[in-house]
């Protein structure tokens, strides 16, 4: 079951969830929409895999099974990615 990270890894967006701007890598590693197009070029920085959209969890079943409140935040994997040592 997806943990559901609630912000981006490089800007510490938050990423409720029910953001269709979240993507995630097979790690679910978790990005916004925006550094994964622009920092990241659609890569994860952290373990090189495709960044897609995050799948929204329905509400019912996500009352059952709630998203996680553990905030990642890695800023300095995506500066690195952003200037190409990712």
């Amino acid at each position: 079951m997806l943990e559901i990270r609630p912000n981006c890894e490089c800007c510490d967006r938050d990423l409720p969830p029910e953001s269709e701007e979240a993507r995630i890598c097979s790690f679910e590693c978790t990005f916004c929409a925006d550094c994964t197009e622009t920092m990241l070029g659609g890569r994860c920085p952290n373990c090189g895999g495709e960044l897609v959209r995050r799948p929204i969890r329905p509400a019912a079943a996500l009352a059952r099974f709630p998203a996680s409140t553990e905030r990642v935040f890695k800023p300095e994997k995506c500066a690195e990615a952003a200037a190409g040592g990712g």
